[in-house]
């Protein structure tokens, strides 16, 4: 286990006069703690928008539950069956993070090929979207190095600034994030990307935050880069936060359940 977060970050900022922002140590506490909650399930569209408004979707399933060892999560894209994919992630107690992947195996019908994927590849585009693999889990919060900022408002809500940079043991793409959270939900409503090899900043902005059971989501999240055109959506249709998920649910050797198809 790394060492807790420093207590003394500096000076409290402040969100108004006379009110002081928490330290970051209780921010950072607070949302992994949403992640740690995690017992959801949802099913929903991924779609790339090409920069003439043409679409492309995916339908997919989704699944996450944060166990004793960490987080698993899993993605199946359902349709159309040319795309059909199960994404497998587990983040362990400290963020790391391993992505298995599951394809139909053409030689052999109703089989499948199990395959953990290269770091390199966890950049890549899931079905050339905006998404990568990277994005499934929120693993920065999990990483070294945490700054709270000026907080702000964005849009209507009055935001708590986080801004994440990897240590030298975190394996990610990504030399810093910047999440926006409501301090109302302790959701995020806007997440800035800065890539490790390129520089490019990838914008992500969280649509129709409700809350269902006592939880929080957002109804839909869209990713934009300025070196790419048009945009990505994660359009969650319907879902629940009390899922009650065992390990049997994230397991790839098992076939889908109806809920997934």
């Amino acid at each position: 286990m790394r060492k807790p977060l420093c207590a003394a970050i500096g000076s409290l900022l402040l969100l108004a006069p006379m009110m002081a922002v928490p330290a970051i140590p209780t921010v950072i506490a607070s949302t992994r703690q949403r992640i740690q909650a995690m017992d959801e399930r949802a099913t929903g569209h991924l779609v790339q928008v090409d920069a003439n408004g043409n679409r492309k979707s995916y339908k997919f399933a989704l699944k996450a539950h944060w166990f004793a060892d960490g987080l698993r999560l899993l993605c199946e894209i359902t349709s159309p069956a040319s795309a059909r994919v199960r994404l497998l992630l587990h983040m362990d107690l400290d963020g790391r993070t391993t992505i298995q992947v599951a394809h139909p195996d053409p030689a052999h019908p109703g089989a499948q090929i199990v395959g953990v994927l290269p770091f390199e590849r966890w950049t890549d585009g899931l079905l050339g979207t905006g998404f990568s693999y990277e994005d499934l889990a929120e693993g920065q919060f999990f990483w070294q190095n945490q700054v709270l900022l000026q907080p702000v408002k964005y849009g209507a809500r009055d935001c708590f600034v986080i801004q994440s940079t990897p240590g030298p043991d975190d394996r990610t793409h990504y030399a810093s994030v910047i999440t926006y959270i409501d301090q109302q939900t302790n959701y995020p409503v806007h997440i800035s990307k800065k890539e490790r090899s390129s520089g490019v900043l990838k914008e992500y902005i969280y649509y129709g935050l409700r809350q269902s059971s006592g939880v929080w989501s957002a109804t839909q999240i869209e990713v934009k880069a300025p070196d790419r055109p048009g945009s990505s959506l994660l359009i969650i249709d319907r879902g629940s936060a009390k899922a009650k998920l065992g390990r049997k649910d994230f397991d790839l050797n098992l076939p889908s359940t109806p809920e997934e198809n």
